[in-house]
């Protein structure tokens, strides 16, 4: 099933696909794609991030070449980084620049690992959610915790080059260009003293990729995006489906 062009219906309308297919997602991920220490949930807000799926991991740190039991008999790898079309690198300078600080923790579990974001149209409909989206990723980023973000949405004044774009130019201070024909952003962050993004810029009618999600550095599953969003997408209400499906797409 190909992306299709949400820009044609009204964003309540994605919201409620956006609702389904954030809950596939964690679905996918508790169905075994998870090692056994790891649990995904839809979660309503998420440091300042929602709804979102939040990736949590209840027991220390797994080793980077460990295979654990997903919690249904067999065993799941983490895989180690994946080829995607753009890699983008930013090295521990960017975690030497900011102000030390004293973190304080609960003793207890639930040490938040990673999230994976949906970018709504209310995310880019004016500029202080739009910033508060680019914060509150750079906030993220800069605890290590790993993001995984689709934006089905193409660029604005605000994101001329999409999502992962403005992020990019916020961390880094540097520019990122997505390729013309592809204006639609999938990318997934790795964060350890190295801050890695993984891109694979898509368009209105391209499958969708598995992305990585990282639960550690070089540590990864894949998310089945394309899976996700064509099961969220069968349950819409037959009314919507026709507005978005093209005529020939079966």
């Amino acid at each position: 099933m190909p992306m299709h062009d949400w820009t044609r219906v009204e964003a309540s309308i994605f919201h409620a696909f956006h609702h389904g297919w954030i809950e596939e997602i964690a679905r996918a991920l508790n169905r075994g794609l998870l090692p056994h220490a790891y649990y995904a949930l839809p979660e309503q807000v998420a440091v300042g991030f929602g709804p979102d799926v939040l990736t949590l991991q209840d027991e220390p740190p797994i080793d980077d070449n460990a295979t654990l039991s997903n919690g249904n008999g067999t065993a799941t790898a983490l895989r180690t980084r994946p080829r995607t079309r753009f890699v983008a690198e930013i090295d521990a300078e960017f975690y030497r620049r900011k102000k030390k600080a004293v973190a304080v923790r609960h003793v207890t579990g639930d040490r938040l690992v990673a999230i994976v974001e949906i970018v709504s149209p209310g995310n880019k409909a004016a500029q202080k959610p739009f910033q508060a989206f680019i914060d509150k990723a750079y906030d993220l980023l800069e605890r290590r915790i790993h993001l995984l973000i689709a934006d089905p949405f193409p660029p604005t004044p605000r994101d001329p080059n999409g999502i992962h774009g403005a992020i990019w130019e916020q961390m880094q201070g540097e520019s990122f260009r997505l390729p013309p024909d592809k204006p639609l952003t999938l990318v997934a962050y790795e964060c350890d003293l190295l801050t890695r993004a993984f891109i694979e810029p898509v368009a209105v009618g391209d499958p969708l990729p598995d992305m990585p999600l990282f639960l550690e550095p070089d540590g990864c599953v894949m998310v089945p995006l394309e899976a996700t969003y064509r099961d969220a997408f069968a349950v819409m209400p037959e009314r919507w489906r026709k507005v978005l499906q093209p005529s020939d797409e079966k």
